[in-house]
């Protein structure tokens, strides 16, 4: 699939409320994102650069090298402003004297012509006199939409101090709404599941949330320019021979920091029982336990370097708990445990009675079908830190996926040991009762306060870009319970059942059994939040929806 380039202009305004942003909401009907609030943004046209003679402010060899490309900066400076002025009618433009454009100027006639393509950007300079002033743009962001969507884009985003007398709105074809809002007030409202915010979105408002004018935000963009987004293939090794990493697959965060000469000397598969050290005085030893719902199998990590800490000792498999015993030599103080899934915490029966070292976790809650077998010596709450030979762990408490389910931070390193609940490559299970979906997206918020640099999962690669891959997860999550607020709320009363084939009509039926519990989760906490409520067997929205 094409990468296509594109570019968002972010529009701000000081109030007496303090700084606001402009954001779009998309038709229902789009294909990507639909009724997400976005930034004004589109493609960047082969007919971008004829607008480089209207232009006005630094060159585009000035602009590309702040955007580390080797040319064509500008052109993405002028499809923010062109797609603005399409989107939202707003045009960052000087007249023939130099002023501002008004909101009675005949340019605005043009508006249609443009977005159509019956006119360009260049041609509706030159029939109007105008210049674009590029000096007013700071570049402020870059993203590159991962695989999975529909379509991908490689988005730069751009701010600027929206004209003061111009007023926002809407085309009513591609857009359907527009708002002004603090940064804070629009995070809020995706968080409260009001209002559905895209990731690239979610952290262009959290940047700008740090700022009370326009004056600020226009400082802080011009003096600190994004950092370039990975974009080169990475070697690594799979079944012997060379591949190369495309950005966004599974193994490219971990080649990238464990080989960051691009020697190819990492692999891009998981063996399960082949040790890899994923940091200092950290080795990753997946259990023999592929499957739909461990992937390549369930990951063991051994801390230390001459005494050893062991987390997630995983299934009671004997050959997996040699081989941890093998790689310490016995030589174990303690097990730490994220949960009591039956892939996790089994084999701690096994060691504990091998090497005597105590227990941290937490029991598997009454009634759950999860591991009996699981006795701690110690149960950890949220905060605590247990010492260790690699650094100092501290414990988080992230219910959601289970009620008794721990994060674990290395402090030293910034290294996230996620368990069940940031996985790489396929959706965490919410299964109620002891699943809970309200939990578990508060337990994400949660993790975005912490200081992480790399995530280490129970299942598959380490991660990197953390804020990005929990942000994923939440907006993933809210569009999802969104969509079934939209169902609840235009069929009345719904079974489950039926409820479940309509918001879930992108998942094959096959799997809708599986789907229908996480459809339960997303109603559970739809009610808690007042938004649904449950008469009998049927569901139905309340007037808070």
């Amino acid at each position: 699939m094409d990468i296509r380039p594109a570019a968002t202009l972010v529009l701000t305004k000081d109030t007496t409320d303090g700084l606001k942003v402009l954001l779009l909401q998309r038709t229902w009907e789009a294909v990507f994102m639909p009724g997400f609030f976005v930034f004004p943004g589109g493609s960047v046209d082969a007919q971008e650069a004829s607008g480089r003679e209207h232009a006005i402010g630094p060159g585009d060899a000035d602009i590309s090298q702040t955007m580390s490309l080797d040319e064509g900066g500008a052109d993405y400076m002028l499809a923010a402003v062109r797609e603005c002025f399409e989107e939202a009618g707003i045009l960052v433009a000087l007249d023939k004297n130099g002023q501002e454009i008004t909101p009675d100027h005949p340019v605005h006639g043009d508006r249609k012509a443009l977005f159509i393509g019956e006119l360009t950007l260049s041609e509706v300079c030159q029939r109007h006199n105008l210049t674009i002033p590029l000096d007013r743009l700071a570049y402020l962001g870059h993203w590159t939409t991962p695989p999975g969507p529909p379509r991908r884009f490689d988005t730069r985003f751009f701010v600027a101090v929206a004209p003061e007398h111009q007023l926002a709105s809407h085309d009513g074809m591609e857009t359907i709404d527009n708002i002004w809002l603090s940064p804070a007030q629009a995070l809020e409202d995706h968080r409260s599941g009001q209002r559905l915010l895209g990731l690239p979105t979610i952290r262009t408002l959290r940047i700008l949330s740090d700022f009370d004018t326009t004056g600020a935000v226009m400082r802080y963009a011009h003096a600190n320019p994004p950092e370039p987004y990975p974009s080169k293939p990475w070697p690594a090794v799979k079944k012997g021979r060379t591949v190369m990493l495309e950005p966004g697959a599974p193994a490219y965060d971990e080649a990238a920091k464990l080989d960051p000469e691009g020697e190819g000397s990492t692999r891009a598969d998981i063996v399960p029982g082949e040790p890899v050290e994923v940091a200092a005085g950290v080795v990753r030893l997946t259990a023999p336990n592929p499957g739909m719902m461990t992937g390549p199998g369930t990951n063991t990590y051994v801390l230390g370097h001459e005494r050893f800490t062991v987390l997630d000792p995983g299934p009671d498999n004997a050959v997996h708990i040699e081989r941890i015993l093998e790689i310490t030599g016995g030589l174990i103080d303690q097990i730490v445990v994220t949960h009591t899934h039956q892939d996790h915490s089994p084999g701690t029966v096994a060691l504990k009675a091998s090497t005597g070292c105590r227990v941290y976790g937490l029991p598997a809650p009454a009634g759950a079908a999860q591991d009996p077998t699981f006795a701690p010596d110690e149960k950890p709450v949220h905060g605590d830190v247990i010492k260790t030979d690699a650094g100092t762990l501290k414990v988080l408490h992230t219910p959601g996926h289970a009620s008794n389910h721990l994060c674990y931070l290395l402090l030293e390193q910034e290294l996230l040991f996620s368990g069940d609940h940031v996985m790489q490559g396929s959706t965490v299970v919410i299964n109620p009762p002891d699943g809970d979906m309200k939990a578990y997206l508060e337990s994400l918020y949660h993790l975005l306060d912490e200081p992480v640099r790399y995530i280490a999962p129970a299942h598959g690669f380490l991660m990197g870009h953390p804020e990005a891959v929990i942000d994923y997860l939440i907006t993933h999550r809210l569009a999802r319970e969104h969509k079934v607020a939209r169902v609840l709320k235009n069929r009345g009363r719904t079974s489950l059942k039926e409820l479940t084939a309509e918001a879930y009509d992108d998942v094959p039926a096959a799997i809708h059994g599986v789907a229908a519990r996480s459809a339960l989760a997303h109603l559970l906490k739809l009610e808690t939040d007042g938004r649904a409520a449950k008469e009998g067997e049927t569901w139905h929205a309340t007037s808070h929806t």
